[in-house]
């Protein structure tokens, strides 16, 4: 018998035919592209989709004819392994929100105090004396007026002068920015 069946011969007599003489081609050709185990089942599933085809008998090459549903189903594998591929990207709110570099970050707060000692040190004497004792030792107004004999409302006056030269001096830094 040749390769090409007779148009006479049962379909699944041709199909265990070509069964016999090209199962082993087509092993051997999912075993260069898969594992063992995945090429025997591509190969059953070669036979399968034949046999559902009811072609094979009229292939005038049912070698070529097997050989194109092998090539067909490793296609759509391909495919359906490209669709069934899931990303996965963990969200991670650290790197979510875009940062600035903490090198900038040094650099700008090393600026930001050189100008507040700056501003602190140009005051006058007795505004930055009553600031530093209110912000630097957190005395109160009251011990602040004690220990310097001055009136409450002028320690006030004075912590409110030296807020205002710092926040001058901030706005001046920000508008450099």
């Amino acid at each position: 018998m040749t390769d090409r069946a007779h148009p006479m011969q049962p379909p699944m007599i041709v199909l265990e035919a070509t069964f016999h003489t090209e199962h082993q081609r087509l092993f051997r050709y999912f075993r260069r592209r898969t594992d063992a185990d995945l090429a025997t089942d591509l190969v059953q599933e070669v036979f399968a989709r034949a046999a559902k085809g009811a072609r094979l008998e009229q292939a005038d090459n049912p070698a070529a004819y097997l050989a194109r549903i092998a090539r067909n189903l490793l296609i759509d594998r391909a495919r359906q392994a490209g669709r069934d591929r899931v990303l996965f990207f963990p969200l991670d709110e650290r790197y979510d929100v875009p940062t600035p570099p903490e090198q900038t970050w040094d650099i700008e707060a090393a600026e930001l105090l050189g100008c507040y000692r700056h501003t602190i040190e140009a005051m006058p004497p007795k505004t930055r004396r009553v600031f530093l004792l209110h912000r630097i030792e957190q005395r109160t107004y009251r011990e602040i007026g004690e220990q310097l004999g001055i009136s409450i409302p002028t320690v006030q006056y004075h912590v409110v002068r030296a807020l205002s030269l710092l926040r001058e001096t901030l706005a001046a830094w920000q508008s450099c920015l």
